[in-house]
């Protein structure tokens, strides 16, 4: 079983408790469908550093941060759309789905809570907010608010994985993680963001001025 096998199976595995059956089949379906690849860049950013380092001593972290990503990319998508201007309540799932976006963040942060990413995923929270905010302003360059969601939890995703073996990820590689994920405009498969090149990357460490940097987010 692959790393994105096991990150939606054990994401799909969070949210089956939920009630009613109505909101999780919502979360369900959401995560069923999501690329995998803030979870598996997680989980590549420790292999490539402890290649003996078994998955599932690191798939929770990956999945903490996959949550977090589909609860906050579900939120922009309903403030774009805002389907309840336009379709009668009772006929939407708007508010249900608002609720899946609230459980998908809390529970990213539940499985993130006792890491040394904490404080960078609530930060990632809060930065998500602010780009969202200034993306209303006139004139306001849109895309690139938006696309900073996908910088900084790619940038959050190495950080849990790099720190999960003791190590620190240097500035190089969190601008590369940025820059990667700006690279899509929609995230694609595991695989295909997670190249060999990329995981080469992944196992570089910073040396003479290419310092450890303690930014939580994406470069701006």
């Amino acid at each position: 079983m692959d790393a994105a096998v096991r990150a939606r199976t054990a994401a799909r595995e969070t949210v089956e408790d939920i009630e009613p059956p109505r909101l999780r089949a919502i979360l369900l379906d959401r995560l069923a469908e999501a690329s995998m690849a803030p979870g598996v860049l997680v989980v590549e950013s420790a292999l490539g550093r402890e290649p003996s380092l078994a998955t599932e001593a690191v798939i929770n972290r990956g999945v903490g941060v996959q949550l977090i990503y589909e609860g906050l990319r579900l939120t922009r998508s309903l403030a774009h759309e805002e389907p309840w201007t336009t379709v009668a309540d009772s006929e939407i799932d708007a508010d249900l789905e608002i609720l899946a976006a609230d459980i998908l963040v809390s529970r990213g942060f539940y499985l993130l809570a006792r890491t040394e990413v904490s404080d960078a995923a609530v930060e990632t929270v809060r930065s998500f907010g602010r780009d969202q905010t200034h993306r209303r302003e006139p004139g306001a360059d849109t895309d690139t608010h938006d696309r900073n969601l996908e910088a900084d939890i790619f940038v959050l995703a190495v950080r849990a994985g790099v720190t999960a073996v003791g190590d620190e990820p240097s500035e190089s590689l969190i601008k590369f993680a940025a820059e990667a994920a700006r690279s899509y405009e929609t995230l694609p498969p595991a695989a295909t963001v997670l190249t060999d090149s990329v995981r080469q990357r992944l196992t570089e460490v910073g040396a003479g001025g290419d310092d450890p940097v303690a930014s939580s987010v994406g470069d701006r």
